[in-house]
């Protein structure tokens, strides 16, 4: 990854920036993310706008240089292509394309099959799970809470944004913006 200035000041602040974006702003956006897939099935595009604004501090923090930035943004124009592609066939759904995308954004290139990989085996496993629970009777605790009631509805869709939350928290400390902030 590239460096910064040769200002110290603006250098710390820049790996600060980057620290709190790497380590705090991404995950809880993914969680944030994955909670309201889960409780109202739609993840919202202030969610994706977020991350992508992250990534722009990331990028102006000086740890990035412009050919790895540009190689970023190509990651996520690749999959936001290839998953509105899917929208389009209505295979899944907008917030997940979006999510999916500016997911890649952060990951770039060196994490985008490891990130896909794993977001499809995740998501495999909780659609199975999922339409094994939808075979069964909803327990009744559970048929008091609304988006439980909504996901044990057959005709409802999968939460895939939980899957793709998921496998970005497990690639991204794989990948060389990690290493680039936290040095390891």
């Amino acid at each position: 990854m590239g460096g910064g200035g040769s200002n110290p000041g603006l250098q710390m602040s820049g790996t600060v920036i980057a620290e709190f974006g790497l380590l705090v702003l991404f995950p809880f956006l993914m969680a944030y993310a994955a909670a309201s897939d889960l409780l109202t099935m739609l993840i919202p595009n202030r969610i994706s706008l977020a991350l992508v604004l992250g990534f722009v501090l990331l990028a102006a923090s000086g740890l990035m240089s412009v050919g790895e930035i540009g190689l970023h943004v190509g990651a996520a124009a690749l999959v936001l292509t290839a998953t509105f592609t899917l929208f389009a066939f209505n295979v899944i759904g907008g917030g997940d394309a979006k999510l999916a995308a500016a997911t890649a954004l952060w990951l770039g290139f060196d994490g985008l099959l490891d990130y896909l990989l794993a977001a499809s085996v995740l998501g495999g496993i909780m659609t199975l799970a999922l339409l094994a629970a939808r075979s069964h009777p909803l327990p009744n605790p559970l048929a008091r809470l609304p988006f439980a009631l909504k996901l044990h509805d057959a005709k409802t869709g999968i939460p895939y944004g939980i899957a793709l939350a998921a496998a970005a928290l497990l690639v991204l400390p794989e990948t060389a913006v990690w290493s680039a902030v936290t040095g390891s």
